[in-house]
């Protein structure tokens, strides 16, 4: 019995002096968000087992949007021209602090969470860059936040948006066009990852455009001399393409996704479509490639003797990097200290990294120093966050949600996701992304500082969103 009391007396001890290390608005942050767990886990794990993809989210849209407004927000619905796109706002006067949340799926990586390859529905679609989690913990801070301004002890306005449609049409791009961001001052953003960091690294930008052949149909063997061949056209037009790899700089990255060449073999196809995709650390740079790859488009049609279209889908910023906002969120992880891992979760990392042919080293959630940012990041991805973040100050973080090394856009990342190691990321990101915002409500000059070097980076640069005119692209149900 005696040793039973010391136990009690020195695990009671070691629980009151972890909450003391939070100052004491930080400390009921946390307990608002671990109050809150059973709900966002299970909110999470609903959006996980929908896994719907871009612009097609309804039902995930619906879970944020319904559980924001039990929790007190106003909703708005719809924005923008996209069903699946919200904005719930709680609050008022300044400041203004927003927070993104995304839900979209990819397509074809359905999974079961277990740590080997095995779909829950074989070419469904599944949660491979943890949308799931992405949402469910900015909507856990926003309501954290909402609690604070709710008992009077900070005031402003928290605006959670619910933003669709990440990995292909990249939907934040109609919301910016729609003024959403121009009354807030800063806005907070963060994603699933194999680390945890306080983000000061930029993205690539990228320009998304379709090109189209017509040609002229005729009989394959009895005579071909009558038709114009669209696929003719579209495989000279790839291959030039694959020869300017070698004239542009390392930076430059260039895709394609061919998605008609014909139907038939005995038929000379007069149709084919051919999605491109350019990309480079800077808007700047990837332009000039984005105009040389469409004349190329108009070579190709002449040397087929066929007719061509391009249509622009939509084109994307990289961030603007605000390193005043990364030390905030920086200290706040520091304050948290890192995730810990139970030895069934150690397993199951390292049974992903043994699927996956990765060392079994586990996971890096490690809070290292703020690194320094580079300025030319190669090999980055892409993300519709930089158009907001060249509108408003953002301030972004990674947490780890899956182990060290694992494919990103993959099965594994989904299995992660749909299980406690997600879990515990999720809920992570949501107490670092609050108390970084009620950081922001505490001290007006921590605002003015990230604002003065928004204003700075940004300098003379005039953001021109890069999407078609008219509504976005929503799919026929």
């Amino acid at each position: 019995m005696k040793q039973l009391t010391i136990l009690f007396f020195a695990l009671t001890s070691s629980l009151i002096l972890a909450q003391q290390k939070l100052p004491k608005n930080k400390a009921i942050i946390e307990a608002s968000i671990e109050n809150h767990k059973t709900e966002l886990v299970a909110i999470s794990d609903e959006i996980w087992a929908k896994a719907e993809t871009a612009l097609e989210e309804y039902g995930s849209s619906e879970i944020l949007s319904d559980h924001a407004e039990k929790n007190g927000f106003k909703v708005q619905k719809g924005v923008a021209g996209m069903p699946t796109a919200f904005v719930a706002t709680y609050g008022s006067g300044k400041p203004v602090i927003g927070i993104l949340g995304e839900f979209d799926a990819l397509p074809g990586i359905s999974q079961k969470a277990v740590p080997t390859k095995n779909p829950l529905e074989e070419g469904s679609p599944g949660h491979g860059c943890g949308h799931n989690l992405f949402g469910t913990a900015s909507l856990g801070a926003a309501i954290a936040i909402k609690e604070m301004i709710q008992s009077g002890k900070i005031k402003g306005t928290v605006k959670f948006f619910g933003t669709p449609s990440e990995e292909k049409f990249f939907g934040k791009i109609w919301m910016v066009r729609e003024g959403l961001w121009d009354d807030v001052d800063v806005n907070i953003s963060w994603h699933p990852g194999a680390k945890t960091e306080a983000d000061v690294q930029s993205t690539l930008a990228l320009v998304d455009f379709k090109v189209e052949f017509f040609g002229q149909a005729a009989h394959a063997a009895m005579d071909p001399w009558n038709g114009k061949s669209a696929s003719d056209a579209l495989e000279l037009y790839t291959a030039g393409i694959n020869y300017y790899r070698e004239h542009v700089k390392p930076s430059v990255r260039m895709h394609y996704h061919i998605q008609d060449a014909g139907q038939v073999v005995n038929v000379v196809p007069d149709y084919a479509r051919v999605w491109v995709r350019i990309r480079d650390t800077k808007r700047s740079g990837m332009l000039p490639v984005y105009e040389r790859v469409k004349e190329m488009a108009e070579g190709a049609a002449i040397m087929a003797d066929v007719d061509y279209k391009i249509s622009l889908i939509s084109g994307i910023y990289e961030v603007l990097v605000n390193r005043s906002g990364g030390e905030i969120m920086q200290n706040n992880l520091e304050l948290l200290g890192p995730i810990t891992y139970t030895q069934e979760e150690i397993d199951f990392g390292k049974k992903i990294q043994e699927s996956t042919n990765k060392p079994q080293i586990g996971f890096n959630s490690n809070i290292n120093p703020l690194k320094a940012t580079i300025e030319n990041l190669e090999g980055a991805g892409s993300t519709d966050v930089g158009d907001v973040s060249w509108n408003v100050p953002n301030i972004n973080l990674w947490v780890t949600t899956a182990p060290n090394g694992t494919p990103w856009h993959s099965w594994a990342v989904v299995a992660c996701g749909g299980m406690s190691i997600g879990h515990k990321g999720m809920i992570y990101a949501a107490k670092a992304m609050a108390m970084t915002m009620l950081d922001l409500y505490e001290n007006p000059k921590m605002v003015e500082k990230v604002k003065q070097e928004y204003k700075e980076r940004k300098g003379a640069e005039i953001y021109k969103a890069m999407i078609p005119d008219g509504p976005p692209p929503i799919p026929s149900r």
